[in-house]
């Protein structure tokens, strides 16, 4: 391997901002190559970011791929777009960052993972709150059994996501796959199934379009196989940004704010924990692993795991009944 991983960064749009800017500060990482169907990103990466004007860009990524000097990609386009490039990456034998979602749906992701593995290759996916101090503690309490044994989750994302992404590709059934759901209330689906481990049984969703094409309004009620219960709420037709995550154990119970934890134990006074860990990103992760040196913080059946609970909740709403996670691809 080259003395730094060489990266084709694959969608040149707002989110891949973030990601150059983090990569641009690690040492052993370089972008040789942008791409993007859209001249005007490209030239606008170049312009801003002076340490990328004299490297080449591409209008189909399949050209980029064909290029010597790649170890890697970062994929930053629609949704849907997700399961060719990745597929198409890991077949040149490089490694993948994806953005979220990793695929619309269960069975793109079994082939993926399937491909990976296959490959031998690093895929992972920037679900930035794998890495978030206060979403890794809550993670690392509940393992510890600081709360017992899970019993209840409640879950709830709302935002203006009707109106402020309405005429764009994320509410385009082709290029995103689905709406907010698998969008941003993707994070919440998998920062819940991640921090506290369990896996769906049974999946129960009430879905209202809003008038768009895709999913907007979103009410999910989730039996786990562990025999904990849950509810997912996501809504796009708010005003502003809230979020809440709570998560009631035998012995205890989180309570995750718009940003703010409390912890409430049997027998204590509630409390905001002071002793959070470091925190990190996808960037950062992704370069480590690929280079041997640290483990995949939001490897691809974080991906699975999500797109599960979301294919189900889609199905659930269109069948008008519960479905279970054996009934999916």
């Amino acid at each position: 391997m080259a003395d730094k991983i060489r990266i084709a960064l694959i969608g040149c749009g707002g989110i891949a901002r973030g990601h150059v800017k983090r990569l641009l500060e690690i040492p052993e990482a370089e972008i040789v190559s942008l791409v993007d169907t859209d001249p005007n990103c490209l030239a606008s990466y170049k312009e801003n970011f002076p340490e990328l004007k004299d490297i080449p860009v591409f209008s189909d990524y399949r050209d980029a791929l064909g290029a010597d000097n790649l170890d890697a990609v970062h994929i930053n386009t629609p949704h849907t777009l997700h399961f060719p490039q990745i597929m198409d990456s890991l077949d040149r034998g490089l490694h993948v960052l994806t953005e979220k979602p990793l695929v619309c749906s269960v069975k793109e992701a079994k082939e993926v993972i399937a491909a990976a593995e296959k490959a031998g290759k690093v895929l992972l996916i920037s679900y930035q709150r794998h890495y978030a101090p206060d979403y890794v503690y809550i993670k690392n309490e509940i393992e510890k059994g600081t709360i017992g044994q899970v019993t209840a989750i409640a879950a709830l994302q709302g935002q203006d996501w009707l109106r402020g992404q309405k005429g764009k590709w994320r509410q385009d059934p082709a290029l995103s796959g689905g709406g907010q759901l698998n969008d941003s209330g993707s994070h919440l689906l998998d920062i819940m199934l991640w921090t506290t481990g369990l896996a769906i049984d049974k999946v129960n969703a009430y879905i209202d379009n809003r008038g768009a094409d895709v999913d907007i309004n979103s009410a999910v009620s989730i039996q786990f196989t562990s025999g904990a219960i849950g509810t997912i709420t996501v809504i796009g037709d708010q005003p502003g940004w809230w979020e809440d995550y709570t998560v009631w154990g035998t012995e205890g119970a989180i309570f995750l704010r718009n940003g703010k934890v409390t912890f409430w134990v049997r027998g204590q006074e509630p409390y905001e924990p002071t002793d959070l860990p470091a925190g990190s990103n996808p960037d950062q992760n992704f370069i480590d692993v690929v280079l041997g040196r640290d483990t995949n913080k939001t490897p691809a059946i974080c991906g699975l795991r999500g797109i599960e609970l979301c294919e189900a909740a889609w199905k659930s709403a269109e069948l008008g009944r519960p479905v279970s996670a054996s009934e999916l691809g």
